[in-house]
Protein backbone atom coordinates (compact mmCIF):
# COMPACT_ATOMS: atom_id res chain seq x y z
CA UNK A 1 0.00 0.00 0.00
CA UNK A 2 1.03 3.67 -0.84
CA UNK A 3 2.00 6.12 2.01
CA UNK A 4 0.07 9.01 1.50
CA UNK A 5 3.08 11.33 0.73
CA UNK A 6 3.72 8.99 -2.08
CA UNK A 7 0.55 9.26 -3.64
CA UNK A 8 0.44 13.22 -2.88
CA UNK A 9 3.22 13.55 -5.54
CA UNK A 10 1.61 11.16 -8.19
CA UNK A 11 -2.05 13.22 -7.57
CA UNK A 12 0.40 16.47 -8.26
CA UNK A 13 1.86 15.27 -11.41
CA UNK A 14 -1.28 13.75 -12.84
CA UNK A 15 -0.18 10.29 -12.82
CA UNK A 16 -3.22 8.32 -12.22
CA UNK A 17 -5.51 7.16 -15.08
CA UNK A 18 -9.33 6.83 -14.30
CA UNK A 19 -9.49 3.09 -13.35
CA UNK A 20 -6.46 4.14 -10.92
CA UNK A 21 -8.49 7.06 -9.57
CA UNK A 22 -11.40 4.33 -9.34
CA UNK A 23 -9.61 2.25 -7.13
CA UNK A 24 -8.27 4.69 -5.00
CA UNK A 25 -11.59 5.75 -4.01
CA UNK A 26 -11.60 2.56 -2.41
CA UNK A 27 -9.06 3.20 0.02
CA UNK A 28 -10.63 4.23 3.41
CA UNK A 29 -7.73 6.05 4.65
CA UNK A 30 -9.10 9.60 5.35
CA UNK A 31 -5.60 11.38 4.47
CA UNK A 32 -6.37 9.69 0.43
CA UNK A 33 -9.70 10.62 0.48
CA UNK A 34 -9.10 14.14 1.27
CA UNK A 35 -6.12 14.11 -1.39
CA UNK A 36 -8.55 12.95 -3.92
CA UNK A 37 -10.81 15.46 -3.02
CA UNK A 38 -8.46 18.25 -3.47
CA UNK A 39 -7.57 16.74 -6.48
CA UNK A 40 -11.10 16.33 -8.18
CA UNK A 41 -11.37 20.39 -7.35
CA UNK A 42 -8.49 21.11 -9.06
CA UNK A 43 -9.39 19.09 -12.28
CA UNK A 44 -12.47 20.46 -12.36
CA UNK A 45 -11.21 24.27 -11.72
CA UNK A 46 -8.80 23.54 -15.09
CA UNK A 47 -11.45 22.36 -17.20
CA UNK A 48 -13.26 25.29 -16.53
CA UNK A 49 -10.10 27.52 -17.23
CA UNK A 50 -10.06 25.42 -20.57
CA UNK A 51 -13.91 26.18 -21.34
CA UNK A 52 -13.32 29.70 -20.71
CA UNK A 53 -9.76 29.85 -22.71
CA UNK A 54 -11.79 28.00 -25.26
CA UNK A 55 -14.44 30.36 -25.25
CA UNK A 56 -12.28 33.28 -25.51
CA UNK A 57 -10.24 31.61 -28.16
CA UNK A 58 -13.70 31.52 -30.56
CA UNK A 59 -13.37 35.15 -32.62
CA UNK A 60 -10.07 34.75 -33.41
CA UNK A 61 -11.45 31.24 -34.48
CA UNK A 62 -13.87 32.13 -36.58
CA UNK A 63 -11.63 34.64 -38.07
CA UNK A 64 -9.39 32.54 -39.06
CA UNK A 65 -11.84 30.46 -40.85
CA UNK A 66 -12.36 33.56 -42.86
CA UNK A 67 -8.93 33.37 -44.29
CA UNK A 68 -7.80 36.42 -41.87
CA UNK A 69 -3.89 35.50 -40.88
CA UNK A 70 -2.10 38.31 -38.03
CA UNK A 71 -5.23 39.40 -35.94
CA UNK A 72 -4.65 41.29 -33.60
CA UNK A 73 -5.98 42.25 -30.26
CA UNK A 74 -5.69 45.40 -28.91
CA UNK A 75 -6.91 47.69 -25.57
CA UNK A 76 -5.50 50.45 -23.45
CA UNK A 77 -5.73 51.26 -19.40
CA UNK A 78 -5.77 54.46 -17.75
CA UNK A 79 -8.06 56.14 -19.52
CA UNK A 80 -9.69 57.21 -16.02
CA UNK A 81 -7.08 58.51 -13.76
CA UNK A 82 -5.83 61.83 -12.79
CA UNK A 83 -2.42 61.28 -13.45
CA UNK A 84 -0.29 59.73 -15.90
CA UNK A 85 0.19 58.32 -19.81
CA UNK A 86 -2.79 56.48 -21.27
CA UNK A 87 -1.15 53.21 -22.48
CA UNK A 88 -2.31 51.14 -25.29
CA UNK A 89 -0.94 47.82 -26.37
CA UNK A 90 -1.38 45.99 -29.93
CA UNK A 91 -0.91 41.91 -29.42
CA UNK A 92 -1.08 39.18 -32.64
CA UNK A 93 -1.33 35.79 -30.64
CA UNK A 94 0.31 32.49 -32.82
CA UNK A 95 -2.54 29.87 -33.36
CA UNK A 96 -1.35 27.48 -30.67
CA UNK A 97 -1.27 30.05 -28.10
CA UNK A 98 -2.30 28.60 -24.57
CA UNK A 99 -2.27 30.46 -21.17
CA UNK A 100 -5.24 29.37 -18.73
CA UNK A 101 -6.74 32.09 -16.69
CA UNK A 102 -5.69 34.79 -19.12
CA UNK A 103 -8.57 37.40 -18.71
CA UNK A 104 -9.53 41.11 -18.67
CA UNK A 105 -5.92 42.41 -16.46
CA UNK A 106 -7.99 44.11 -13.85
CA UNK A 107 -9.52 40.47 -12.95
CA UNK A 108 -5.98 39.39 -12.17
CA UNK A 109 -3.71 40.28 -9.30
CA UNK A 110 -0.65 42.26 -9.86
CA UNK A 111 2.07 38.70 -9.55
CA UNK A 112 -0.32 37.04 -12.00
CA UNK A 113 -0.94 39.89 -14.23
CA UNK A 114 3.46 39.99 -14.10
CA UNK A 115 3.61 36.36 -14.97
CA UNK A 116 1.10 36.22 -17.58
CA UNK A 117 2.65 39.52 -19.16
CA UNK A 118 6.22 36.99 -19.28
CA UNK A 119 4.33 34.26 -20.95
CA UNK A 120 2.10 36.62 -23.59
CA UNK A 121 5.43 38.21 -24.79
CA UNK A 122 7.24 34.92 -24.90
CA UNK A 123 4.43 33.08 -27.02
CA UNK A 124 3.22 36.13 -28.85
CA UNK A 125 4.22 36.49 -32.65
CA UNK A 126 4.27 40.47 -31.86
CA UNK A 127 3.33 42.93 -29.68
CA UNK A 128 4.04 46.72 -29.46
CA UNK A 129 3.33 49.27 -26.71
CA UNK A 130 2.19 52.83 -26.96
CA UNK A 131 1.42 55.69 -24.79
CA UNK A 132 0.04 59.40 -24.82
CA UNK A 133 0.87 61.33 -21.87
CA UNK A 134 -0.98 63.78 -19.62
CA UNK A 135 -0.13 67.10 -21.44
CA UNK A 136 -1.26 65.56 -24.93
CA UNK A 137 -4.72 64.20 -23.08
CA UNK A 138 -5.18 67.79 -22.48
CA UNK A 139 -4.45 68.69 -25.60
CA UNK A 140 -6.79 66.41 -27.63
CA UNK A 141 -8.56 65.06 -25.36
CA UNK A 142 -9.06 61.68 -23.48
CA UNK A 143 -10.61 59.75 -26.04
CA UNK A 144 -8.52 61.45 -29.24
CA UNK A 145 -5.49 60.47 -26.84
CA UNK A 146 -6.52 56.69 -26.73
CA UNK A 147 -7.20 56.20 -30.23
CA UNK A 148 -3.69 57.70 -30.95
CA UNK A 149 -2.02 55.33 -28.63
CA UNK A 150 -3.84 52.35 -30.04
CA UNK A 151 -2.90 53.44 -33.78
CA UNK A 152 0.44 53.76 -32.92
CA UNK A 153 0.77 50.47 -30.98
CA UNK A 154 -0.71 49.08 -33.92
CA UNK A 155 1.75 50.84 -36.51
CA UNK A 156 4.66 50.10 -33.84
CA UNK A 157 4.25 45.97 -34.59
CA UNK A 158 5.85 44.02 -36.91
CA UNK A 159 3.74 42.18 -38.82
CA UNK A 160 0.99 43.45 -41.43
CA UNK A 161 -2.13 43.54 -39.45
CA UNK A 162 -5.30 42.18 -41.21
CA UNK A 163 -8.30 42.14 -38.39
CA UNK A 164 -8.58 44.17 -34.99
CA UNK A 165 -10.06 42.84 -32.37
CA UNK A 166 -10.88 45.98 -30.16
CA UNK A 167 -12.53 46.55 -26.75
CA UNK A 168 -15.43 48.81 -27.36
CA UNK A 169 -13.68 51.21 -29.57
CA UNK A 170 -13.79 51.57 -33.24
CA UNK A 171 -10.36 53.24 -35.53
CA UNK A 172 -10.53 55.34 -37.71
CA UNK A 173 -8.05 53.31 -40.09
CA UNK A 174 -8.51 50.92 -42.83
CA UNK A 175 -8.40 47.97 -41.54
CA UNK A 176 -11.20 45.33 -40.70
CA UNK A 177 -11.77 45.60 -37.58
CA UNK A 178 -14.54 44.32 -34.51
CA UNK A 179 -15.80 45.99 -31.63
CA UNK A 180 -16.66 43.77 -28.64
CA UNK A 181 -18.03 45.03 -25.25
CA UNK A 182 -15.97 44.04 -22.42
CA UNK A 183 -13.26 42.41 -25.16
CA UNK A 184 -11.08 41.86 -22.58
CA UNK A 185 -13.16 39.04 -20.97
CA UNK A 186 -14.77 37.82 -24.46
CA UNK A 187 -11.25 37.93 -26.52
CA UNK A 188 -7.96 36.35 -25.64
CA UNK A 189 -6.14 38.43 -27.86
CA UNK A 190 -7.50 41.53 -25.96
CA UNK A 191 -6.96 39.93 -22.75
CA UNK A 192 -3.28 39.75 -23.79
CA UNK A 193 -3.39 43.48 -25.15
CA UNK A 194 -5.37 44.66 -21.69
CA UNK A 195 -2.61 42.40 -19.48
CA UNK A 196 0.74 43.80 -21.46
CA UNK A 197 -0.66 47.32 -21.27
CA UNK A 198 -1.30 47.36 -17.29
CA UNK A 199 1.99 46.14 -16.47
CA UNK A 200 3.79 48.35 -18.48
CA UNK A 201 1.50 51.26 -16.78
CA UNK A 202 1.97 50.14 -13.72
CA UNK A 203 5.44 50.15 -13.87
CA UNK A 204 5.82 53.59 -15.10
CA UNK A 205 3.74 54.80 -12.01
CA UNK A 206 5.90 52.97 -9.57
CA UNK A 207 9.34 54.72 -11.19
CA UNK A 208 6.80 58.03 -11.05
CA UNK A 209 6.39 57.47 -7.13
CA UNK A 210 10.21 57.72 -7.24
CA UNK A 211 10.18 61.51 -8.53
CA UNK A 212 6.92 62.41 -6.60
CA UNK A 213 6.43 60.12 -3.19
CA UNK A 214 4.30 62.34 -2.05
CA UNK A 215 1.64 61.55 -3.85
CA UNK A 216 1.86 57.94 -3.89
CA UNK A 217 1.51 56.55 -7.13
CA UNK A 218 2.55 53.42 -6.67
CA UNK A 219 -0.53 52.72 -4.55
CA UNK A 220 -3.32 54.27 -7.03
CA UNK A 221 -2.01 54.77 -10.52
CA UNK A 222 -2.83 57.74 -10.90
CA UNK A 223 -6.87 57.26 -9.58
CA UNK A 224 -8.33 59.15 -7.94
CA UNK A 225 -8.48 57.97 -4.59
CA UNK A 226 -8.96 60.13 -1.59
CA UNK A 227 -5.07 59.85 -0.83
CA UNK A 228 -4.52 61.31 -4.28
CA UNK A 229 -6.61 64.33 -4.02
CA UNK A 230 -5.41 65.38 -0.67
CA UNK A 231 -2.25 65.24 -2.23
CA UNK A 232 -2.91 67.55 -5.14
CA UNK A 233 -4.37 70.03 -2.41
CA UNK A 234 -1.40 70.10 -0.65
CA UNK A 235 1.13 69.69 -2.89
CA UNK A 236 0.01 71.15 -6.10
CA UNK A 237 -0.09 69.28 -9.65
CA UNK A 238 2.65 67.68 -11.58
CA UNK A 239 3.42 67.91 -15.32
CA UNK A 240 2.22 64.29 -15.11
CA UNK A 241 -1.65 65.57 -13.68
CA UNK A 242 -4.02 66.24 -15.95
CA UNK A 243 -5.50 69.38 -15.90
CA UNK A 244 -8.42 69.49 -18.03
CA UNK A 245 -9.61 66.65 -15.55
CA UNK A 246 -12.47 67.99 -13.58
CA UNK A 247 -11.39 67.05 -10.39
CA UNK A 248 -7.63 67.84 -10.77
CA UNK A 249 -8.93 71.82 -12.05
CA UNK A 250 -11.13 71.47 -8.84
CA UNK A 251 -8.50 70.62 -5.95
CA UNK A 252 -5.89 72.62 -7.42
CA UNK A 253 -7.94 75.73 -8.02
CA UNK A 254 -7.00 78.35 -5.70
CA UNK A 255 -3.32 76.79 -5.48
CA UNK A 256 -0.36 79.13 -5.35
CA UNK A 257 2.26 76.97 -6.69
CA UNK A 258 2.48 73.96 -9.60
CA UNK A 259 4.72 70.88 -8.61
CA UNK A 260 6.32 70.69 -12.55
CA UNK A 261 9.74 69.18 -11.27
Amino acid sequence: MQSIHALREQLVQHKFDQKELEELRKDDRKGVQALLNRYERQLEKERTLVTMHDDMWQFEQDLREKGYQFICGVDEVGRGPLAGPVTACACILPLDFKLLGLTDSKKLAKAKREEFANSIKEQSLAYHISSVSALEIDQINILEATKKAMQAAINGLELPVDYLLLDAITLPIPIGQMSLIKGDSKSLSIAASSVLAKVWRDDYMERLAESYPEYGFNDHAGYGTVKHLTAIEQHGVTKEHRRSFKPVMEKAAGLLYINDR
